[in-house]
Parts: C-alpha cells; structure tokens; sequence
C-alpha cells in the first residue's frame, strides 16, 4: 500500500508518446495550475490595451472592468471546453488535432503553436528579467539583462523535465504566495488612490477581444495538462475558476498601476516595488512567472512530439529551453499586442471547428489520434474562414512593420464595401463563422 502511495506521488509525464498518460491532477492541481498561469507580469503592462484598444478611445474603469470579466469567461471557456477531449483521450492538443485534421495536416496548426509557443516562451523570459531587474534596481543593485534571463531559461528547463512535479509545486506552495501578493498590492495601489474616471464605452468590443485572446491563446495548451486530469469536471472546473478570477484580478491592478504613472507601461511596475515590502512580494510573482514560461516549453515540447512521437521528451525541452532563452535576449516586445491578435485569429477559430465538430457532430465516438488518421481536408475550410472573419472584424494593427497585414485587410474590407462597426467583436465573428460553416460541412457528410 505504502509504495503504491510513493509511486502515485512520484508520478512523471511519460517521456513518449507511446506511453499512457497517469491519470494524477485533480481539481485544484488544475485550478491552482491555471490560477497561476491567470496572473502575469505581461498583464500589468497589456492592460493598456484594454483600456485603450484603439488608442484614442479609452474605456471607463466600469467598462474595462466589465470587458475583462466578459473576454475572460468567454476566453476561458473556450480553454476548459478545448481540454475536456484530452482528458477523455490522453491525447496532447496537437496529438488531439489529428482527430480534427488527420495525422499530417495536424502538422500545420502544429508548427503555428510551436512558433506561438516560442514566442511566448522568450516574452515571458523577457518579463522576469526585467522584473528581477526592477527588483534589484530599488537596491542599487545592477545586474546584466542577459543574466536574468538565463536565470529564468534554467529555471523553467528544469521544470519542464518534470511537468507534474511542478504542478504539484504550485498546488502546495506557490499559490499561495500568489494570492497574498495580490491582496497585498491590492491594498497598496488603490490606497493612492488611482485617476480611473473618464472615459467611455465605444471601444468595449476591442477590449473584449483583447481579453479574449489572452485567454484563448492558452487553447493549445489546455490538452496537454487535461490529459492528466482524472475527470472531465476537474479540468474545466479548475481552468474556468482559477483563470477568469486571477486574469481579472491581474488586469485590475494594470489598471490601478498605469492610472499611477501616466499610463506610461514602461514604468508599469514602478508602483508595485515602490509600495510598502514591495521588492518582496514583487518578487514572488516574479519568481512565479516562471510556471508561464515552463507550460510554453512543456507545450513546444508535446507539440514537437506530434512530428518526432518516439523522441524523449526531456531531449526536446533542454533545446527547447536554451532556444528561448536565446531568443529572450533579442526578442522585441513592442509586438506584443499584434502577436495576441494573430494568436487569436488562429485559434479562436480552430477551436469552434473542434467544438462543433467533436461535441455536436458526434466527433467524440469516431475520434482518430493515430499516426495514421486520414486527412479530412473539408476542416481546414471553416478554419481559414473564421480567421478571415477574425481580421474583417477586429482592429488592424498599427505597428509598422505590419503595414502590409493591415493593408490588405482594409483593401479587402474596401472590396467588399464592408465598415465594421464598434459593437462587433472579431473573437464572436470568428467562432461564429467557423462554427456555422462547421455545422454546415456536418450537413454535407450525412448526405454524402
């Protein structure tokens, strides 16, 4: 009895994906997993962009509040519905989109989340660096950016070689830490009593997308924790409840923060370390960022296994690791905001295409996850015209060097003779194109 307890406890990942799953995380593994992943430096600074989506028609703090709640239920959803196949199939989520797409036009959207994932993985170094950075700096202390992020690349490698044990980690003693940090700067920040009137609601729908994708763009990642979960109710339970509470509660103190210097995101973090034991509990939500970019690492990792399945997972995370710590020293983070758009445009509509197809289109009996599942070419059409629904939709990216991306969208919007108006939100256009199409490709099959 005493060693089946010992080996419950000391459960692992399987290094390939030959390999079941163990059937380890409950309900609060999950919940404290996503309540953690809720919480982001990155957040702090990107409540910019729900406040002011389109930079020239900032919301008021009642409807930012009210937007953070609304994209993050609906985002959130989208995760937890996104997991419940991998729990049911133990299947990773580019292992699951075999069942969507067939085996090798799985590859796609594969190696779109693997860039995704990169790219998330050096943002996130990026933010712990330069959190620690702020950190040291209210001591005088000066310490090369590289160093930190370094620091923070070994860090998340390692946590990556055992993924569950770091799950367990933050269960038992991260979370915590967290929750009383936040209360704590809570506290602090609105004590001073924030300039959050003005404002208005014309750009309510942006900022609900903006919420949106911050939410959604974990969707690819959802089935490679669910997979271990030991229900179906656990894992959406525990995505929905500890994500949409923290995420709101992170962009709440952006808010508070921004109000305090100016909205100026480049000293987003001033008010946090400058508050009464600051530098202490700064420091714990730096040291916790590090669980963010350890699921983009495991996450690159699954889905490099749906294109190598007999390689050791450990192999891949370790290259992984130092790759995205590579890219962190040089990453440019003032793409941030275009870099969730394009995620959204990819995944909010992937995801309807799995929901419709594997919850109402009887998907769930017939789902094939096998290196030899035949491609079903009739699924990429209601995909790529979600995420053209997405750019007809949404607010075009002003950076520059995008110029072309928002170009072509706003010839074609010409083309067409479409405006579209403020209340439309490009994430609800998206799913609903891709979703409706989906249900129509449903209609064909019967009759064929």
């Amino acid at each position: 009895m005493s060693s089946a307890v010992v080996d419950s406890k000391s459960a692992e990942a399987p290094l390939t994906l030959d390999e079941a799953p163990p059937k380890e995380l409950g309900v609060l593994d999950q919940g404290a997993l996503w309540a953690n992943l809720g919480v982001s430096l990155l957040g702090f600074s990107g409540a910019i962009a729900l406040i002011d989506p389109l930079g020239d028609r900032p919301l008021s703090f009642v409807a930012a509040i009210l937007a953070a709640v609304v994209g993050s239920v609906i985002g959130t959803a989208m995760v937890g519905l996104a997991a419940i196949p991998g729990q049911r199939t133990g299947a990773p989520a580019m292992v699951l989109l075999r069942g969507l797409f067939g085996a090798r036009l799985s590859y796609l959207p594969t190696v779109l989340n693997i860039i995704q994932m990169l790219g998330w993985g050096a943002f996130e170094l990026w933010v712990i660096a330069q959190g620690a950075q702020a950190i040291a700096g209210s001591f005088g202390i000066e310490v090369p950016y590289a160093v930190w992020v370094v620091v923070g690349g070994v860090i998340t490698t390692a946590l990556s070689i055992r993924p569950l044990g770091a799950v367990r980690l933050l269960r038992r003693y991260v979370t915590a830490g967290v929750v009383v940090s936040m209360i704590w700067f809570a506290v602090a920040l609105f004590s001073r009593g924030p300039s959050i009137g003005g404002g208005s609601w014309e750009a309510f729908a942006p900022s609900v997308d903006y919420v949106i994708a911050l939410s959604v763009s974990w969707v690819p990642v959802a089935a490679d924790f669910a997979r271990f979960s030991r229900s179906g109710r656990a894992t959406f339970t525990g995505v929905v409840g500890g994500y949409t509470i923290t995420q709101v509660a992170c962009l709440v103190l952006g808010i508070a923060a921004l109000a305090l210097v100016g909205n100026d995101t480049g000293r987003v973090w001033d008010p946090f370390v400058a508050a009464a034991l600051g530098p202490l509990f700064f420091g714990i939500l730096v040291l916790r960022e590090t669980d963010q970019s350890f699921v983009n690492v495991y996450s690159t990792t699954m889905s490099l296994q749906n294109l190598m399945p007999r390689l050791d997972r450990r192999v891949i995370s370790v290259v992984i690791g130092v790759l995205v710590t590579l890219l962190a020293i040089f990453v440019k983070v003032d793409t941030y905001t275009a870099f969730l758009s394009l995620i959204g445009a990819v995944f909010v509509p992937m995801f309807a295409v799995l929901a419709v197809d594997y919850f109402l289109l009887g998907g769930a009996r017939r789902w094939d996850t096998s290196d030899s599942a035949p491609s079903r070419w009739l699924m990429v059409a209601p995909w790529l015209l979600g995420f053209a629904a997405w750019w007809m939709l949404a607010a075009l990216p002003v950076a520059p060097e995008l110029a072309w991306w928002t170009s072509f969208w706003t010839d074609a919007r010409d083309l067409l003779g479409f405006v579209p108006q403020p209340w439309m939100s490009a994430a609800v256009g998206a799913f609903l194109a891709a979703g409706l199409v989906t249900l129509g490709t449903g209609a064909l099959r019967r009759r064929s």
